[in-house]
C-alpha cells in the first residue's frame, strides 16, 4: 500500500549546518514562460529556482526587483516596484505587486534570495517581460484587412460533419499575399509587431522570414476569440524603408469544398489579418503602424490548401521580391476591410516549430514515376522535396502512415486523400514544402517524377532529395526515462512519438484524419505528458477552450474548440467534459498555479449543475463510456463496462476536486454543498452498482473495479478484496488488459498504489495480445489508436499513452507526495519487478531538476538522486530490514541531513532535503 506520511522534515532539516555551497537564482519566469511577450494579466506571476551544491537547502527569503529600463536595474533600483526582503519559502506563482503596467511596455527584472543556513544569493540574472495589447484602443485603430470577403451564405458555423449536403457544391477561396512599404527612423530603441492572420500566417521582413514558427496562431473558435503573436523585430528593422509580407493561410477557418478528405465543412470566412507595429526610440518617440487600407494584396503561388485535405503551390505564380522594398506592386490591388473576431488575445501557448527532420530509410518503385519513400518513423509533419523540372511539370506527394499490399501508400485510416502538389517554375532546383497544413505520416508516395540517378526516359522532373519536417508545439522537453528492461524502452518511445505527434495548439488526437482536441486525453496522459514536457501554457490554452466551448446550460462538449457540435452520445461525456474541472486541478499541482482554480472555477460550477440536471438518483449514463476497450466486437463504444461506472465515478471525482478548490478560494458554503452531495453521489453509486457478495462492481470488470478503487468509491472495509479481483481478472486472462481509453490509467492507478507494480509488470510485458508490445511486434513506430493497431483506423493518437506516468513514478519512483504543490514534497519510492535490474528517470519540476538512477543486483541496491533545493523527500528503498545502508561510502547515522523514519511494507524510509545522493544497502 502506498504510505501517506506527513511531512515534518523542514523543521528538522531548518538548523542543519550547511556544507560549503554556493546558492544561486536561476530559470527566472513570468506568466509560466521565459521572457514572454504578450502578457495580459495585470499582475504577471513570477517564478525561480534556487540552485545550490549544499544539502537540506530552504529559501527563507526573497526580494524582487522590477524596473522599466534596464540601467536602472542593473543599478540596484526598482522603479516600478522593490518588493524588499519578504520572509517567505515561496518561489512559484509570486503576484508582482509594483505599478501599474502599460500596454506593450517592457519590464526588467531579477530576484535575491536567503536560505535557511544563513546563506545570500547574489542578484539573479536580468529577465524581462513585455506586456501585450490589454485592450481594443491599444491596436491603435488597426483594421482587419482581406483580399476577398466571404459571401454570407458561404458562412457555416459550426461547421458540418463531415461533407455537407450535396447542393453545396465546390468552392475554394483565395490566398493572399499582403506587403506594406514603411519608412523606420533613426534611433529605434524598440520594436514590437503584434499579428493576427486568419487562419493562419506566415510573416517576413525584407524578404526574409521572421521567426521559425509554423502555422500560427494556434486555432480558437474564431466566432468568438481569436490570438495575435508578438514578435520582436528590433534587430531586423533598418533605417529608412522596410517591408512587411503577409501570406495567410486557411487552418480551421476556411475549409475549401472538393474532392479531396475533409472531416467538416464550412468557414468563418476569408483568410483576413490585423496587426500593429509598435516602433519606440532613443528620444522617447513612439510611432505606430497599422493594417488598413493603404496595405496592397495579390493572390499567392499558394493556390489551395486545407487542414484536412493537403496543399498545392504554383511556382509559376510567384512574384520574386514581393516583399522586399523594390518591388513595383501597382497591379496588386488595395485590400478591403472586414470584420474579424471580437475578442483578441495573446498566443500564450509554444508555437509549433519544425523539430527535427528525417531523411528515407529505402525508397520502391510502384510505378512509372511513383516512388514511395519510407523515412522510419511516423509522425507529424510535413514533406520537403527538392526537384529539378520543366516550368508547369507537376509533382504530387501522398503521405501516409501504411503501406497496402501493394507497396502504395495507404491513407484508409487517416483521411484519403490528402496530398500536395508542386508546379515547378522550371528555373533549377526547387525546395518546396507545405506552409498551412501538415499530416502524420511515416511514408511518402511521390508521383511524375524520377529519383536523381535512376532511369528517365519519359524526362520527368528529377527528384534530387526528399525529407520528413516534424513538426510539433515546441514545448520544452523536460523529461526522459530508460531502464534495462528494452522493451519498456521501445514502450516510452512509442508513446513519445504519439504525444509529440498530437501536441500542436490543442492536445489533438490525431494529427490527420481529425486534429480535433478530444478532452479526455489531456487529463488522462496529462501526467504522463507532463514527465516529459512542459505542458503548462498549451493546458492554459486548453482551458481557454474549454470556457468558450461551454454552453448557456453549463455542458462542456467532448472536443474543444468545438469546431462542429457532433451531437448526443459524442457531445456529452462525463469522462470527456470533467476535464473542465480535473486538468485545472492537475495544473496546480504540477506547477503551483492557483490562477487556474480561480479562473476556471465558474466552468466548473456550471458544469457540475449542468450533471445534476441529467443525474438520475445521482447516477449519469450518457456518453462513449470506456472507449475502445477489448472485448469481443470491433473497439468503439464501451464493451466491457456499463456506461453508467465510469460517468457517474467521473461525477463523484468532480464533486470532491471542486469542494476542495472552493475550500482554497474561500467559497465555503460551495464546498460543504459539493461535499454532502458528494456522500449522496457515493451512496446511489456503491448501492447501483457494488456486489457486496462478491466484491465486485457492474460487470468485474477491470475499468469498472480501478476507477472505483482510485476514485474512492470504495469503502475501506472493502478496498482490498476489490483488488485482489482486479489482479484476479488480469490473471485470468494470462496478464491480458481489457480497459480502454477511460479505464487504462485508472488501472494503472489502483495497482501502483496498492503496492502491486508486479501486475503491471507482466500485463505490459507481453507482445502476443493486444497492447504495446504488440503493437511493437506489428511495426507500430507511435502509439496507435485500437490496443491491437487496427490498420484501419489511426496509427498515431495518445490516448492510451498512460504507461508513461508509471515508467517515471513507478519504476524510476519520482513521486509528488500527497498535498504537495509543484513537487515541493517529494516521494521517490522505485518498483523493482519483474528482470528490470536498473532504471534512470530525470523530471524537471517546478522547482527544479529531480533525477533518480537505481540498480538492483542479489543482495545489493543503490540509488542516486538529485532533489532540488526549496524541496523535501522521503526516499523509499527496497531492501531487507537487516541491510546495512550507506551514502557516499559512510553510515547514514553519521550524516544529520538524512533522517531515518522506520521500515515499512518492505522498504526503508529515509527523509532528506535538496542536494545529490549516493545509498547504497547490502543484506
Amino acid at each position: 500500500m502506498r504510505i501517506n506520511l506527513k511531512y515534518s522534515l523542514l523543521a528538522v532539516l531548518l538548523p542543519l549546518q550547511a556544507l560549503s555551497q554556493n546558492l544561486k537564482v536561476a530559470n527566472l519566469h513570468c506568466e509560466y514562460a521565459t521572457n514572454p511577450q504578450g502578457v495580459e494579466n495585470p499582475a504577471p506571476k513570477l517564478s525561480w529556482e534556487l540552485q545550490s551544491d549544499g544539502r537540506g537547502v530552504m529559501q527563507t527569503g526573497y526580494r524582487i526587483l522590477v524596473a522599466d529600463n534596464i540601467s536602472a536595474l542593473n543599478a540596484g533600483t526598482g522603479n516600478i516596484w522593490d518588493s524588499k526582503k519578504v520572509n517567505s519559502t515561496a518561489s512559484l506563482q509570486v503576484a508582482y505587486a509594483g505599478k501599474p503596467l502599460t500596454s506593450a511596455k517592457t519590464y526588467f527584472w531579477k530576484v535575491m534570495t536567503w536560505d535557511n543556513q544563513g546563506h545570500q544569493s547574489t542578484w539573479s540574472t536580468p529577465a524581462q517581460w513585455q506586456m501585450g495589447l490589454l485592450n481594443k484602443a491599444d491596436w491603435k485603430g488597426a483594421q482587419w484587412i482581406a483580399y476577398t470577403r466571404l459571401r454570407d451564405s458561404s458562412h457555416f458555423v459550426p461547421l458540418i460533419h463531415l461533407r455537407g449536403p450535396k447542393k453545396l457544391g465546390p468552392e475554394n477561396d483565395t490566398l493572399p499575399l499582403l506587403r506594406k512599404t514603411f519608412a523606420v527612423a533613426s534611433g529605434l530603441k524598440k520594436a514590437t509587431l503584434y499579428i493576427c492572420g486568419l487562419g493562419h500566417f506566415d510573416l517576413s521582413l525584407n524578404g526574409k522570414k521572421v521567426g521559425n514558427n509554423f502555422l500560427d496562431q494556434g486555432w480558437t473558435f474564431y466566432d468568438k476569440q481569436a490570438l495575435y503573436v508578438p514578435f520582436d523585430l528590433t534587430q531586423e528593422l533598418k533605417s529608412g524603408k522596410n517591408t512587411l509580407g503577409v501570406m495567410l493561410g486557411n487552418g480551421f477557418y476556411y475549409i475549401p469544398r472538393d474532392k479531396r478528405y475533409r472531416k467538416m465543412t464550412g468557414a468563418f470566412g476569408h483568410p483576413k489579418m490585423i496587426c500593429r507595429l509598435v516602433m519606440e526610440y532613443n528620444n522617447g518617440r513612439t510611432e505606430n503602424l497599422v493594417s488598413d487600407l493603404s496595405w496592397k494584396a495579390t493572390p499567392g503561388p499558394v493556390i489551395y490548401t486545407s487542414i484536412y485535405g493537403g496543399e498545392d503551390y504554383d511556382a509559376t505564380k510567384e512574384q520574386p521580391g514581393w516583399n522586399t522594398n523594390n518591388f513595383n506592386d501597382s497591379k496588386w490591388q488595395k485590400v478591403i476591410a472586414v470584420d474579424g473576431s471580437p475578442v483578441l488575445n495573446s498566443q500564450k501557448a509554444d508555437p509549433l516549430k519544425v523539430m527535427q527532420e528525417f531523411t528515407p530509410q529505402s525508397k520502391k518503385q510502384i510505378a512509372s514515376g511513383a516512388w514511395v519513400y519510407d523515412l522510419g518513423q511516423n509522425f507529424s509533419g510535413i514533406p520537403q522535396i527538392a526537384v529539378k523540372g520543366k516550368r508547369g511539370d507537376t509533382v504530387r506527394v501522398y503521405p501516409a502512415e501504411l503501406v497496402s499490399p501493394d507497396g502504395g501508400v495507404n491513407q484508409k485510416g487517416s483521411g484519403s486523400p490528402h496530398y500536395y502538389d508542386y508546379i515547378l517554375k522550371g528555373s533549377g532546383v526547387e525546395i518546396w514544402h507545405p506552409q498551412f497544413t501538415y499530416y502524420g505520416f511515416r511514408y511518402l508516395q511521390v508521383e511524375r517524377v524520377v529519383p536523381q540517378g535512376e532511369s528517365n526516359p519519359q524526362h520527368l522532373p528529377e527528384l534530387l532529395e526528399i525529407k520528413g519536417l516534424h513538426t510539433r508545439n515546441s514545448a520544452a522537453t523536460i523529461g526522459n526515462f530508460s531502464c534495462s528492461n528494452e522493451l519498456f524502452n521501445r514502450i516510452y518511445k512509442l508513446v513519445d512519438w504519439a504525444m509529440k505527434s498530437n501536441m500542436a495548439s490543442v492536445f489533438t488526437d490525431c494529427p490527420h484524419r481529425e486534429k480535433l482536441g478530444w478532452l479526455e486525453e489531456a487529463h488522462l496522459v496529462g501526467s504522463s505528458l507532463q514527465y516529459n514536457y512542459d505542458i503548462h501554457r498549451l493546458a492554459l490554452k486548453c482551458m481557454n477552450d474549454m470556457r468558450y466551448a461551454q454552453t448557456a446550460e453549463g455542458l462542456v462538449p467532448e472536443i474543444a474548440p468545438e469546431f462542429t457540435n457532433f451531437g448526443g452520445i459524442f457531445r456529452d461525456s462525463p469522462e470527456w467534459g470533467s476535464n473542465s474541472i480535473i486538468l485545472p486541478w492537475y495544473i496546480y499541482q504540477w506547477y503551483g498555479d492557483k490562477d487556474a482554480l480561480a479562473t476556471n472555477y465558474p466552468t466548473m460550477k456550471r458544469y457540475l449543475g449542468y450533471l445534476a440536471t441529467k443525474a438520475d438518483n445521482h447516477i449519469l449514463t450518457q456518453g462513449l463510456g470506456d472507449w475502445y476497450d477489448q472485448g469481443p466486437k470491433a473497439p468503439g463504444l464501451s464493451q466491457q463496462t456499463p456506461k453508467g461506472i465510469t460517468a457517474t465515478a467521473f461525477y463523484y471525482y468532480d464533486l470532491n476536486i471542486v469542494a476542495h478548490i472552493a475550500e482554497m478560494l474561500g467559497n465555503k458554503a460551495d464546498a460543504e454543498s459539493y461535499r454532502k452531495l458528494a456522500v449522496e453521489v457515493k451512496s446511489a453509486y456503491n448501492k447501483s452498482f457494488f456486489n457486496a457478495d462478491t466484491k465486485q462492481y457492474g460487470t468485474g470488470s477491470q475499468t469498472a473495479n480501478s476507477i472505483s478503487v482510485y476514485m474512492g468509491l470504495v469503502d475501506e472495509k472493502d478496498k482490498a478484496a476489490v483488488i485482489e479481483n482486479i489482479v484476479k481478472d488480469l490473471r485470468n486472462r494470462n496478464n491480458a488488459l481489457t480497459s480502454g481509453d477511460i479505464g487504462f490509467r485508472y488501472l494503472l492507478r489502483a495497482l501502483d498504489e496498492a503496492g502491486r507494480s508486479d501486475v503491471i509488470f507482466d500485463m505490459n510485458s507481453r507482445d502476443d495480445v493486444p497492447g504495446y508490445g504488440y503493437q511493437l511486434k506489428h511495426g507500430a513506430t507511435a502509439l496507435t489508436e485500437s490496443w491491437a493497431a487496427l490498420s484501419a483506423v489511426s496509427n498515431n493518437h495518445f490516448m492510451l499513452g498512460d504507461i508513461t506516468e508509471w515508467f517515471f513514478n513507478g519504476l524510476a519512483g519520482i513521486n509528488e507526495a500527497p498535498g504537495a504543490v509543484g513537487f515541493n514534497k517529494i516521494e521517490i519510492r522505485p518498483e523493482v519487478v519483474g528482470d528490470v535490474k536498473s532504471a534512470r528517470a530525470d523530471y524537471h519540476s517546478a522547482y527544479g531538476n529531480i533525477m533518480t538512477d537505481w540498480k538492483k543486483a542479489d543482495k545489493k541496491f543503490s540509488i542516486s538522486v538529485s532533489v532540488p533545493a526549496n524541496t523535501t523527500t522521503v526516499v523509499y528503498l527496497p531492501v531487507e530490514k537487516s541491510a546495512q545502508v550507506t551514502e557516499g561510502g559512510k553510515s547514514i547515522s553519521a550524516d544529520k541531513n538524512i533522517k531515518n523514519l522506520g521500515y515499512r511494507d518492505g522498504k526503508l524510509m529515509l527523509g532528506i532535503g535538496s542536494g545529490k545522493y549516493n545509498f547504497e544497502a547490502n543484506w
